[in-house]
C-alpha cells in the first residue's frame, strides 16, 4: 500500500494552535492525538509484518504469550487477563488461530467451566518467524533508539498504572 502524500506541515501541530486560539491551551489535546495516531502508525506496520504469517498483533500477541508459559497453555481466562482483553476478544483470537493450526484448545482439567489453549508446533514456528520479522523492524519504532524506547516506556506506564493494568510494588 502506498503511503498517502505528506503534508507540508504537522496537522496535530496545527490542531493545537486552533484548539489555543479557541479553547485556550490544553496540552493533554495534542499529546492524546499524537498517541492515537503513534498507534495507527505502529499498529499498520506491525500488523503488514505479521499478515503474511495470517496473523494480526493481537493474535501474534497471545501465540508470544502462550510461548512464554512453562507448558506452552494458558486458560483462556489468564489470556484475556495477561493480554487485558474482553474474554469475547479472547475467544475470537484464540478461534482464528485455531483455525490456522497454531493453536488448540482443550478442557481445562483443573476447571470444569474453563478452556485451556495450546500452542501448536506450528505456532511455535510461526511466531519465531514472525518475531525476527518484528525484531528486524524494530516492531515500528525504528525512529527511536534504545533509550528513547526506554523512556517512552517510561512516560507511559504511570497512565497505565492509573487504568489498573498493575499494581505498583
Amino acid at each position: 500500500m502506498p503511503k498517502p502524500l505528506s503534508l507540508s506541515f504537522d496537522p496535530i501541530a496545527r490542531a493545537d494552535e486552533l484548539w489555543k486560539q479557541r479553547w485556550g491551551n490544553v496540552p493533554a489535546m495534542a499529546a492524546i492525538t499524537s498517541v492515537m495516531r503513534a498507534h495507527q502508525i505502529l499498529l499498520a506496520e506491525v500488523d503488514a509484518v505479521v499478515k503474511p504469517y495470517g496473523l494480526t498483533f493481537a493474535r501474534y500477541e497471545a501465540l508470544v504469550l502462550l510461548t512464554f508459559s512453562q507448558s506452552g497453555e494458558l486458560p483462556m481466562s489468564k489470556i484475556g487477563e495477561r493480554l487485558m482483553v474482553h474474554p469475547t476478544s479472547v475467544t475470537n483470537t484464540v478461534d482464528r488461530l485455531v483455525r490456522s493450526g497454531l493453536v488448540s484448545k482443550r478442557p481445562n482439567p483443573n476447571d470444569g467451566r474453563g478452556t485451556l489453549a495450546s500452542i501448536t508446533d506450528k505456532g511455535r514456528e510461526v511466531v519465531e518467524s514472525a518475531t525476527r520479522d518484528l525484531m528486524a523492524m524494530d516492531f515500528g519504532l525504528s525512529a527511536y533508539d534504545a533509550e528513547e524506547c526506554a523512556e517512552l516506556f517510561a512516560i507511559l506506564r504511570p497512565l497505565r498504572l492509573a487504568a489498573g493494568d498493575f499494581e505498583e510494588r
